[in-house]
Formats: C-alpha cells, sequence, structure tokens
C-alpha cells in the first residue's frame, strides 16, 4: 500500500469518480492512475469502485469505508504541512473560507479587509454556497472555516464557536400598503406574493416553522439564496421580500422600506465552524478574533479543548 494510491483513489472520489478530472488535478497521467487504483484494489483483494467496462459508475460498500479513511488520512497529512508552515512561513499560506452569500457580502468584507492588510502573503479563498454545504466543505477539508446558520452547529465533526446574532425584515417597496400596518403579523404575509430564501437556506427553517406553528401559510412565489436577488424581484413589484436584517442597505435599497419582523421571528445564531482535528494556524487564530473579537486565541483553544 503506497501513499500516492490512497491519494488517488481519494481525489477520483472528490472529482465525481472522473480519473481523468483527478488525474489533471495530481497532474499525472490518466492511465498511471487507473494502473495504481488497480493495484491497490488487486492487494486489498476487494473492489474499491463500481465498474461498467472501463468507466466507474459507483462506490461499492468496503469502497466507502476505505475513502472515508483515505480522506482522514490526506487531512491529517495537510495538517503535518500546516505545522510545517507555521514554524517556517509564518506569515504566508491559504486561507480558505466557506460561508453563505449574505455572509460574504454584508458580514464578511470588514474583517477580510482587515485580514488582508495584517497577512498580505496570505492567499484567500472563499467558497460560497448555502449553510448544507457551508458545513460539509468544513467536514471534509476543504475549506478551513465555515461561518453560516443553524445546520454548521449540529455538525458533530465540527467545533463550532457562536459568532453573532441576527434576525429578519420585510422589504416592500415605497408606497406598499404593510408600511402603513402600525405592527406586521403572520396573517399580513398571507395577503402578498412573498419572495425569500430557499427553505434549505439560512434560518428558513426556523422560517418555516414559526408559520407552520401558526397555522399560516404563506403565497411563497420565489425563492432565492442571495438577497440582493430578493430585493431585485421585489423592487420588480413581484412581491414582499423577507431577508436578513443585515442585508438591507438603507443607501443602496433607498427605493425599498425595511419593516421590521424581530417581534415574529426568533434570533438566529451565526456560527465559526472548523474541523476537531485541524491544527490552527496563527493568521486563522486572527482571522477568527477579527471577525468576532469576544474569542481571542485562549478563548478559542478552550473552546477546542472542550470538544475534542
Amino acid at each position: 500500500m503506497k501513499l500516492h494510491q490512497l491519494k488517488y483513489v481519494h481525489e477520483v472520489a472528490r472529482q465525481g469518480l472522473s480519473v481523468s478530472a483527478a488525474a489533471e488535478t495530481l497532474h499525472t497521467s490518466q492511465p498511471g492512475v487507473s494502473k495504481q487504483i488497480q493495484l491497490f484494489e488487486e492487494e486489498l483483494n476487494l473492489q474499491i469502485f463500481q465498474r461498467n467496462g472501463k468507466r466507474l459508475t459507483g462506490i461499492t460498500m468496503p469502497g466507502q469505508i476505505i475513502l472515508k479513511l483515505a480522506a482522514n488520512v490526506m487531512f491529517e497529512l495537510d495538517n503535518i504541512k500546516r505545522v510545517g508552515d507555521e514554524f517556517s512561513k509564518v506569515e504566508s499560506g491559504t486561507l480558505t473560507i466557506a460561508t453563505t452569500h449574505t455572509q460574504a457580502r454584508y458580514k464578511l468584507p470588514a474583517a477580510i479587509q482587515q485580514f488582508m492588510l495584517a497577512y498580505p502573503q496570505v492567499k484567500l479563498n472563499l467558497h460560497q454556497g448555502n449553510p448544507t454545504q457551508v458545513t460539509d466543505w468544513v467536514a471534509t477539508g476543504e475549506a478551513d472555516i465555515g461561518i453560516a446558520t443553524e445546520s454548521i452547529g449540529q455538525e458533530p465533526r465540527l467545533v463550532c464557536l457562536p459568532c453573532y446574532e441576527w434576525n429578519r425584515s420585510l422589504v416592500v417597496p415605497k408606497g406598499h400598503p404593510l408600511t402603513q400596518a402600525p405592527l406586521l403579523s403572520l396573517q399580513d404575509f398571507a395577503h402578498y406574493p412573498l419572495i425569500t430564501y430557499d427553505f434549505a437556506f439560512t434560518g428558513s427553517t426556523t422560517v418555516s416553522k414559526v408559520f407552520h406553528d401558526a397555522g399560516v401559510t404563506p403565497n411563497v412565489v420565489l425563492t432565492a439564496i442571495d438577497a440582493d436577488v430578493i430585493k431585485t424581484y421585489v423592487n420588480l413589484g413581484l412581491g414582499i421580500g423577507l431577508i436578513a436584517s443585515m442585508a438591507f442597505d438603507e443607501k443602496r435599497d433607498e427605493s425599498l422600506v425595511r419593516l421590521d419582523c424581530s417581534h415574529l421571528f426568533p434570533q438566529s445564531t451565526t456560527y465559526l465552524g472548523m474541523r476537531k482535528d485541524t491544527f490552527m494556524r496563527g493568521y486563522l487564530y486572527d482571522f477568527i478574533s477579527m471577525l468576532s473579537p469576544q474569542f481571542n486565541r485562549s478563548a478559542i483553544d478552550e473552546v477546542f479543548k472542550i470538544t475534542r
């Protein structure tokens, strides 16, 4: 068994069973990857991948176990590299952040600007998706840190720090009848077409539960994962928009009116999530402190100590 064989099967799985894509990523030849996988399977006396002719079509049951173990080995190899870099390249490296569109657009810019000024030699990668994707990217080691709401705090492979709380607002065009309502109610939502986050997206499981428990069925005509998209369609007169309050900019959104909904929905918490077994580079500690000043290095270490 050779380390590069583990790397090959791991990368083929990551590339959706495409041997050619894995070979390109690993800067080697497609026949070489196929041959090493075949030798690896022969040594183990089992098949990792299901095949239809020469094409890989799936992953066998023992293959799923092996791939999980291989992913752990790859992650620990990255940890070893991080240790080396921490002591030989203190202020250089790569930081991959996974987060949602709203966090990336409205909450992260100040911290990222501060970080880039402090660590100009650190390359930043920003992956955007829904909270489930963010959680998966961090749990599989594709991202160093995830910033999202709800689901990321429920992933047992991660240690999570509560970053901040937020709530929601309704945005409507100027002159809309709801601007005259003394206090919004859930029933008000049912009278108008509603544009909001996808119900699998940030905080929306909380929203759908509130409507369900109140026996109110909103008329959801359009969903999106980006608050700016929601506001665009509200501006077109296609409905009212339910968004995170942080996503409303009074200057940029001057054609809209923001109506507070914090009395209708419970607060949601955004978490910073990292794998429990990750080696923390010094600049990762600093980024967390820049985004959430309540967490200094000793406070972060204490949380890791409790959860490990």
